[in-house]
């Protein structure tokens, strides 16, 4: 799969989704750049232009801002929920006893089950260690009494795209950060 690392806005700054190099690329030699945000940190070479005898070269900024309409409405925006992001978003920590967990040690738990109603949402889901998860079964957390220990939540575009980012420059991070909502766990 390719790194994505270049976080693309629309071209009033509103944070879109994470990019390739290569579709940045082609932001660039289309010219639909309206603006970048820091340094230069990678260049990427093409082919030799026949008129003037040099290799074309393209520099790629970390975030850029693409000239059009938004593709993602932030208001209408619910972003997708998967185990990698349910783990960033309650820090590997069990929802039940407050353990802290490698990846592979936690699961997904409804809050309330699948057999009872409960949807896949961010809302219902939590991240919980397999032991907990065991001792929750089919119940409800009243049933089973396990109290949660905080509350799920959707999280915003801009903590998603904070989520969903591998080896994100400080930075970007720093511009996503700015735009994190008031209160946000991610602060």
């Amino acid at each position: 799969m390719p790194s994505r690392e270049i976080l693309r806005l629309d071209r009033h700054g509103q944070p879109q989704k994470w990019i390739t190099k290569n579709e940045a690329a082609t932001y660039y030699a289309t010219d639909s750049v309206a603006w970048t945000l820091g340094d230069t940190f990678a260049a990427l070479r093409g082919g030799l232009n026949s008129m003037t005898g040099q290799i074309s070269r393209i520099e790629v900024h970390p975030i850029i801002a693409v000239r059009g309409v938004a593709k993602v409405n932030l208001f209408d925006a619910c972003p997708a929920l998967t185990k990698r992001t349910l783990v960033a978003r309650d820090r590997n920590t069990c929802g039940f006893c407050g353990g802290v967990f490698k990846y592979d040690d936690l699961t997904c738990d409804h809050i309330v089950p699948q057999s009872k109603g409960g949807l896949t949402k961010w809302e219902n889901c939590i991240c919980c260690c397999k032991k907990c998860n065991g001792a929750k079964a089919d119940m409800s957390c009243e049933e089973a009494n396990m109290p949660l220990l905080f509350a799920p939540y959707r999280p915003s575009h801009a903590e998603h795209l904070i989520l969903s980012g591998r080896n994100i420059r400080a930075d970007v991070h720093a511009f996503l950060a700015a735009r994190l909502p008031k209160g946000s766990r991610l602060l």
